[in-house]
């Protein structure tokens, strides 16, 4: 009998520990609940609209040669090389603008093995890069001459960049942190509490876009396409409730 009450007398401080522990568990459970509840996090955004000061614009010529007539190919090559220099050097095009790439070759893919002759692709890139806008907009639509005097010449789109970015990154920080508050402010106050210190805060990436645009994206994103352009940046932030 006396074994038995001390079994019980046992059981029960350990109940009883139990008990303990699962209650101080729910309190911390509760109070960090509660800790969550009291903290508001909102992301606010800043834009500005901006107009790209530098212009990318590549092309390209090419000639494409049977592999016993490579030597002749690379003399084509360079005779291709010098029409399309002197053309942008009429043009204004500087020779700090400008870069021409060596000559590269690829063999073309031959689908008639055992009657086709070996050919050969053979291309130079060229790359301009200023500041005169204006003047690469305009010489990247008059091309024809070039191919006029039988240049395989391939331009593309010009690319505008803004170089002045970091700036304007600084710029529209206290704007971004000013909309994340305002943001705040106004949920706080549909839920009848009020904002309070700021207890963290995080700089997303940075959206490049055309005028106007919703193209956004979670990795950041550069339109190249347009002069004129729209730079927004965000910021979460993290708010206490009182």
């Amino acid at each position: 009998m006396e074994i038995l009450e001390k079994n019980l007398i046992k059981n029960s401080l350990i109940l009883g520990i139990c008990f303990i522990i699962g209650l101080s568990l729910v309190s911390y459970t509760l109070f960090q609940i509660k800790e969550a509840d009291n903290t508001l996090s909102v992301t606010g955004s800043a834009k500005q609209a901006v107009t790209a000061d530098m212009v990318k614009w590549n092309s390209s010529f090419t000639r494409t040669v049977l592999a016993s007539n490579l030597k002749n190919g690379y003399t084509q090559m360079k005779n291709d090389e010098t029409i399309v220099s002197n053309f942008l050097k009429s043009n204004g095009i500087t020779d700090a603008e400008m870069t021409i790439s060596p000559v590269s070759m690829q063999k073309n893919y031959n689908y008639d093995k055992a009657n086709a002759p070996e050919e050969y692709t053979l291309a130079q890139n060229v790359m301009i890069q200023s500041t005169d806008i204006e003047k690469i907009k305009n010489l990247s639509k008059n091309v024809q001459s070039v191919i006029d005097q039988g240049v395989i010449f391939s331009a593309y789109s010009p690319e505008y960049y803004y170089t002045k970015l970091p700036e304007v990154r600084v710029t529209l920080l206290p704007d971004a942190m000013k909309d994340a508050q305002n943001r705040a402010e106004s949920i706080a106050q549909s839920t009848g509490k009020k904002v309070g210190s700021l207890k963290s805060a995080s700089m997303g990436v940075v959206q490049v876009m055309q005028p106007n645009s919703v193209d956004i994206s979670d990795y950041g994103n550069y339109d190249t396409s347009t002069v004129e352009k729209e730079i927004m940046i965000t910021v979460k932030a993290s708010f206490s409730l009182r």
